[in-house]
């Protein structure tokens, strides 16, 4: 049966007919050409929801109307006399390979989870585009004339790698010539340089064993199924027996000499270049033609007999070729390698990842500062929250997805704001310690700076690449009113407190000098502040104390009733239905790239690094806040409130490139969301049991910055409608923010 998932739900579909794989259409009647009419209303709903799931995965079916039709609009299904698509009004239909897939999408358009862009489960093969299939093929494969050779990607390769490995290689033939028993080795070191100087439009291939040598061959093939041969995962497979057996079987002495000065002169220089060749490579992402070119020729080509080993121009080989062909490369860089992925993580988390062990060994080994400054450790810490948050929120997205929908919501609200949190915590424990307000001043400000960014910056920038391709976008208007909604209260009880210390507060200023030189005249006033410690704290302990822990439990209580009204009650105003809509016969199973428990291990041992990255920024920054000349204020609502969220900032960029807005509104509206109603609830939690310099009073400028960002947020998305002029405005909005933060002086205690 056809698999359609609802939120909260999951129910099959079924008739008397044989299940097939194919979402079944109705066809209207007097019309044979039902077929066209349906993908022509696909793609009027596209263009009307815009809540569709990845490129090509927006399924809409025509249907019996629940409304009139005069009522449906006239650009969607104008055409159809008689019936309409329901999906236009009412729901929006999305594809999913399989299960674990359709949770994942699901939980995106569900309140309070994380959204998340990547598949959690490996995508088939046959699904992919031809690019995609390009970064994951062998570099084996032959094709046709392709035009030219000379490209910029390859001459980069040629100042970059290509020279210096080419004169290694004549060096490593020197020598081996040199021994006189590794000419062998020296000639196919000579061929090989001319390779490397230049290996495209080459290729190496694996000549055919002789017949003289099939009984050698039949003894190899023996060796290894009887299980002589040994294992080795540094050199990718099984260790031949080639060497033994030409050695002492029939290849003499002299040959074997040759292999074991080969081994010890010639083939450890080599690898270490092709290794430093490889990592680099790598590291630059879109040379990663090149690291598996170096890769495939240390683990293979170099092990290999010499005279089983030719190198041939493309244009002198006839095709198919005689042999193995074993490498064949036709360019050195490749744009498309930044959607690369390893195990399903991305390329450029993977290349983060040593980044965090680089940080934590220099951060806990240097404790003295002798190898590095503290201002380099703390960019290093905080870099190093990036590759973090991208794990966290890879394994949220995998438990959910192979979870009910309790474990979810539990898993999304408990590591959710993990990120944020921590930073937080361990900044004011450290404060409490040294007895240094600053800490909690800036603590205020990362909580401001996350709210006023995923509130104007996350959806404005999204709008504006968005509206690149798309000249118009539309997002589910009742789905961004019901977290608007929530958002307005949030704001409205995080800054109560400090409208109430602004009433009821006694003006204290620092220093104040007479204008007019009159007793009765002006005063000009200097670091002023409401004082709420009069009269032995009567005013803070007494009423706005109390009215804190108020506002701290009302919230999360708020944020429940959310989550039961949109997930359970109202539910429709999502309604969002998932489908495996794959042909007959391309119906896949999940291979899920990370299973539960392993997503439970690397979420506790992220969060765990994740703490101790925190703990080093924390440490850290206090170079920075004595002797920098930028405010603190901007310092927090920039670096410290921006770089945790930059792999939510990429998720939503992604859905607003396939003109999905709606998801990419509800990663900031979902993060300014738990902000106010989780992250400051849980701080002031906190400071009852572990007291610190935290109150939940922010200066004018947070709550003037806070509350009109969050008005213009709602003007903007009133009409369900956008495009990158409105997104402009907003983004520009931020950025004027962040210059009246940059201006300002820093905080009183800092």
């Amino acid at each position: 049966c056809p698999m359609v998932l609802s939120l909260g739900r999951m129910q099959p579909q079924c008739d008397s007919k044989p299940p097939a794989d194919v979402p079944k259409t109705t066809k209207p009647r007097g019309d044979s050409d039902g077929p066209r009419r349906s993908s022509l209303c696909d793609r009027h709903c596209a263009a009307i929801n815009n809540v569709q799931g990845d490129l090509g995965d927006l399924g809409c079916h025509l249907h019996r109307p629940r409304i009139p039709p005069a009522m449906s609009s006239p650009s969607c299904c104008q055409q159809h006399s008689d019936e309409v698509c329901e999906s236009c009004v009412v729901k929006t239909t999305l594809t999913a390979e399989n299960a674990v897939e359709a949770n994942k999408l699901s939980n995106n358009y569900k309140f309070g989870f994380k959204k998340w862009k990547s598949h959690v489960t490996a995508r088939p093969w046959e699904d992919r585009s031809e690019i995609v299939k390009e970064l994951y093929s062998d570099l084996n494969v032959i094709r046709g004339s392709g035009g030219s050779t000379v490209t910029c990607g390859n001459v980069l390769y040629l100042l970059l790698f290509g020279w210096w490995l080419s004169l290694l290689y004549v060096l490593v033939a020197a020598m081996m010539f040199i021994t006189i028993v590794g000419a062998p080795y020296g000639r196919l070191c000579w061929n090989l340089a001319g390779y490397f100087l230049w290996p495209f439009g080459k290729v190496i291939q694996k000549e055919e064993v002789p017949k003289s040598r099939r009984a050698l061959g039949a003894c190899e093939a023996g060796a290894e199924t009887s299980g002589v041969g040994e294992s080795s995962a540094l050199l990718g497979g099984p260790v031949p027996c080639r060497w033994r057996l030409r050695c002492w079987a029939d290849a003499g002495y002299w040959q074997c000499a040759g292999t074991v000065a080969w081994l010890c002169l010639g083939y450890p220089a080599l690898v270490l270049a092709h290794g430093l060749v490889c990592v680099t490579a790598w590291l630059l992402v879109i040379l990663i033609p090149v690291a598996k070119l170096s890769a495939r020729t240390a683990t293979r080509v170099l092990l290999l007999p010499p005279e089983r080993v030719l190198v041939r121009r493309l244009r002198m080989t006839e095709v198919p070729l005689e042999g193995e062909v074993i490498l064949c490369c036709y360019r050195a860089v490749n744009p498309y390698y930044y959607k690369y992925a390893v195990d399903g993580i991305n390329v450029f988390a993977v290349n983060l990842l040593p980044l965090v062990l680089v940080t934590l060994v220099l951060g806990y080994v240097d404790s003295h500062n002798c190898l590095t400054s503290s201002p380099v450790k703390f960019t290093l810490a905080l870099l190093s929250i990036m590759p973090l948050s991208y794990y966290i929120g890879m394994a949220i997205a995998s438990i959910s997805a192979q979870s009910n929908f309790a474990v979810g919501a539990v898993v999304n609200a408990t590591f959710g704001s993990i990120t944020e949190l921590t930073f937080y915590i361990t900044a004011l424990i450290k404060g409490s310690r040294e007895g240094n307000r600053c800490y909690a001043e800036i603590v205020k400000s990362a909580l401001t700076g996350t709210l006023v960014g995923c509130v104007l910056f996350v959806p404005g920038l999204c709008m504006v690449i968005g509206g690149i391709r798309h000249q118009e976008q539309r997002f589910n208007s009742r789905s961004a009113g019901v977290s608007s909604a929530l958002l307005f209260l949030s704001v409205g009880g995080v800054f109560a407190p400090t409208l109430f210390s602004k009433v009821y507060g006694k003006l204290v200023c620092g220093e104040c000098h007479n204008v007019t030189q009159n007793p009765l005249g002006h005063y000009l006033c200097h670091n002023c502040h409401f004082d709420l410690m009069e009269n032995n704290g009567t005013l803070y302990y007494s009423h706005v104390q109390p009215l804190v822990y108020t506002v701290s439990l009302l919230l999360p209580a708020a944020y429940l009733i959310g989550l039961f009204f949109t997930l359970k009650t109202h539910s429709h105003i999502y309604d969002i239905h998932i489908s495996d809509c794959h042909m007959p016969g391309h119906h896949h199973s999940a291979v899920v790239h990370w299973s539960r428990w392993r997503a439970l291990v690397i979420l506790l041992l992220s969060t765990l690094c994740m703490s101790a990255c925190a703990d080093l920024a924390t440490e850290h920054i206090s170079p920075i806040l004595t002797n920098s000349t930028i405010s603190q204020y901007f310092i927090g609502v920039t670096v410290l409130a921006m770089v945790p969220e930059l792999p939510e900032i990429v998720n939503g960029i992604q859905f607003a490139l396939q003109n999905n807005l709606s998801l990419s509104i509800e990663i900031g509206n979902c993060i300014a969301v738990q902000v106010c109603m989780l992250q400051i609830p849980i701080l002031v939690l906190f400071t009852i049991f572990y007291p610190t310099n935290f109150t939940l009073v922010f200066s004018d400028l947070h709550v003037y910055a806070s509350m009109f960002s969050v008005v213009l947020m709602n003007y903007i998305f009133m009409d369900g409608k956008c495009d990158y002029f409105q997104g402009t405005v907003l983004v520009m909005v931020y950025f004027i923010l962040l210059a009246v933060y940059f201006f300002a002086p820093s905080p009183s205690g800092c």
